[in-house]
């Protein structure tokens, strides 16, 4: 069973476990393709997103066709570390998304984890955009202190893709524990790239993201927490489960 509520602007769906906003997820994904077939996909990593896209790979078992023409984008990227290392985004993508619903890579716009150039790295990813177009559903996931990719906390926030500092609780991130190499940096679509999303999709579970969830649904919009520019867009749905949100009445006492 699940909430949901409209505050603002956003729509906020609290489901009672994980296992049941994954579900909703993937069912609002997949509902969404359905809608337009060459939909513009752009991919959170980590493990809040896991269970949804292995539900959708399930999806696509039973209706290939309906997943022939979508596209992904690949959010962010550990910096300086190869391709295949444990650790990428790249690789996750692969095994969870990339290679379930067989996407070709002519379907897949991928940062490369180890670039000779990171600068021209971020230009060809910033150059796609003239030909693919404006992304069309971003999934997005909220760290613990309130970044959006790698788009970190800080005096201004950068529009465009780029080059990122990691701040320490970053570096700590359990995907980034499994390094078997040096992470350097992060790569990463900037904040206007995001707020151009046609719908973006936020999942946060756990109840290590109370806190900063509680941070977030106070409105207050801060380049010191990226996640609060989401206020600003005008179709976001949050997907959560009551580990992040206990008191579902308080909130509904405070909109």
């Amino acid at each position: 069973m699940k909430n949901e509520l409209i505050i603002k602007n956003l729509r906020l769906v609290v489901a009672d476990t994980y296992e049941e906003m994954s579900q909703y997820t993937a069912d609002q994904i997949h509902n969404d393709i359905k809608k337009k077939s060459n939909l513009l996909i752009c991919t959170a990593t980590g493990s809040t997103p896991t269970e949804a896209y292995d539900m959708l790979a399930k999806k696509y078992d039973d209706e290939p066709e309906v997943f022939s023409g979508v596209r992904f984008i690949k959010l962010d990227e550990w910096g300086g570390i190869p391709m295949d290392d444990p650790a990428t985004c790249e690789v996750y993508l692969q095994e969870h998304l990339i290679s379930p619903l067989q996407i070709e890579a002519s379907r897949f716009v991928s940062w490369n984890s180890i670039p000779e150039d990171p600068n021209q790295e971020v230009k060809r990813i910033s150059n796609m955009f003239a030909d693919e177009g404006d992304i069309d559903l971003c999934i997005l996931g909220m760290g613990v202190n309130g970044h959006l990719g790698f788009n970190e906390p800080a005096e201004f926030l950068r529009p465009s893709a780029h080059v990122a500092e990691l701040t320490e609780t970053t570096k700590k991130h359990t995907m980034a524990q499994k390094a078997e190499h040096g992470i350097q940096y992060g790569l990463t679509l900037g904040m206007n790239d995001i707020m151009r999303s046609k719908k973006i999709l936020l999942l946060v579970n756990g109840s290590h993201k109370e806190k900063p969830f509680k941070e977030f649904l106070a409105g207050k919009i801060t380049t010191k927490f990226p996640t609060t520019m989401l206020w600003m867009h005008p179709n976001v749905t949050v997907v959560c489960d009551k580990e992040v949100v206990p008191n579902i009445d308080k909130i509904n006492s405070q909109k």
